[in-house]
């Protein structure tokens, strides 16, 4: 007899006559429900809604990154790679850091490979916090990070980004920082607000942590979409090297966002840290996908720089339309997001507008407020990804007309 198994089948079936315990889901994981962006991607496609919703770009990234991902697999690269990363790409990463801000990274020792930047937060949260740990974030966040906090067993402690510029409040986060605070949790380029934080927002956030001995985890995706100011990564700044998680993602730079190739940038024990969560969740990420992200990040300035200007201008296009359609348009500074106050037209809820926009104009946004947790602030705003074609954004922006007053 396997008393193992049999122990372990009476435990799932109590309290008795044959059922399971219930509730299934766990206490962390109750609340949380279908994502907003399974909602409303499932409405885009039962109404055939051009989705301005769910930030993938409809276009493919570069040739020369496709070419080399096939190449690993005729090759026979198709096995598993090192848990931590392909040596070739952890390399490309190296090179990319020391290029861009200087940041000398060992690629063997402080730079892991996920599957995504949202498997790179959860394996961090899971690694870095105790039981009853606080993590200070900023509202709105994304998703995934409150639940990936729960996971945790953590408890999130909010900053709101307010509107019109998404400042933030200092005297907040100062008092938003306990003795339970493990670490700070920032998103800059910001989604969804398209916020950048500026260099004395990063120095004032720095001295905190330094100040409290505690670490920051830095969801950097978006570094290289920045229209207005400069991304700075906090980890350049004095001090903070050594007690900040960089994290950022090949999907949003690159345009392969169904390839899932992310990673971390940290001191060597914060890594061995990481990767201790990490080897559990998914082990490693594709192989033959990690070679062509390679190649990749070694793509010339030209990419890089070709990329913000592309960018220019679909945000400007989107932006200009919204503003003519009458909604009032939050420009934003970085990211391919960006957020209208949908009161000009009479509207107050962000939620209802969002479902009701699939089936009455053929359009699908993202309501905001799916990314608050202690201010409404995200009731009136709508999200709206201008990561398309520009054909495809006319093509909403003609039918978003149906939207203006008579």
């Amino acid at each position: 007899m396997n008393t193992d198994t049999d122990s372990a089948t009476t435990h799932a079936l109590r309290p008795g006559a044959g059922h399971p315990r219930q509730p299934y889901l766990t206490a962390r994981l109750q609340g949380f429900g279908t994502t907003i962006f399974t909602e409303m991607t499932r409405l885009a496609i039962e109404h055939k809604a051009i989705n301005l919703g769910q930030g993938f770009p409809n276009f493919d990234g570069p040739d020369f990154v496709k070419q080399a991902a096939r190449e690993a697999i005729e090759r026979g690269e198709n096995q598993y790679c090192r848990m931590a990363g392909h040596p070739e790409l952890v390399t490309a990463i190296a090179e990319h850091q020391a290029r861009f801000y200087g940041l000398r990274y060992d690629p063997m020792s402080e730079i892991t490979v996920f599957s995504g930047a949202t498997e790179a937060i959860f394996a961090t949260l899971q690694a870095l916090c105790e039981v009853g740990d606080e993590i200070v974030m900023f509202e709105p966040y994304y998703d995934s990070y409150r639940a990936s906090v729960a996971m945790a067993g953590a408890t999130p402690r909010y900053v709101t980004l307010r509107a019109p510029d998404f400042s933030y409040d200092r005297g907040e986060l100062e008092r938003a920082i306990t003795q339970k605070t493990r670490a700070i949790l920032l998103n800059t380029p910001h989604n969804p607000t398209g916020k950048v934080f500026s260099k004395d927002e990063l120095e004032h956030i720095a001295a905190l942590a330094r100040k409290h001995d505690i670490l920051v985890i830095t969801d950097e995706v978006y570094e290289h979409i920045v229209f207005d100011g400069e991304h700075i990564p906090l980890a350049g700044l004095p001090g903070m090297r050594e007690r900040t998680v960089q994290i950022s993602s090949s999907g949003k730079t690159f345009s392969f966002t169904g390839w899932k190739v992310g990673h971390t940038c940290a001191s060597p024990e914060l890594s061995a840290a990481i990767r201790c969560a990490h080897q559990f969740v998914t082990f490693c990420t594709a192989t033959p996908l990690q070679v062509g992200i390679a190649a990749a990040y070694r793509a010339p300035d030209e990419y890089f720089s070709t990329l913000t200007r592309d960018y220019r201008a679909l945000r400007d296009r989107l932006c200009d339309g919204l503003a003519g359609i009458g909604l009032t348009v939050l420009r934003p500074a970085g990211t391919y997001f960006v957020l209208t106050d949908i009161r000009a037209l009479g509207y107050h809820s962000d939620v209802e507008f969002c479902r009701m926009l699939p089936q009455e104009i053929g359009v699908a946004a993202i309501p905001p407020s799916a990314f608050y947790t202690q201010s409404d602030d995200g009731a009136h705003l709508v999200r709206w990804a201008f990561c398309k074609t520009a054909e495809t954004i006319d093509a909403a922006l003609a039918r978003l007309q149906q939207l203006k007053k008579a």
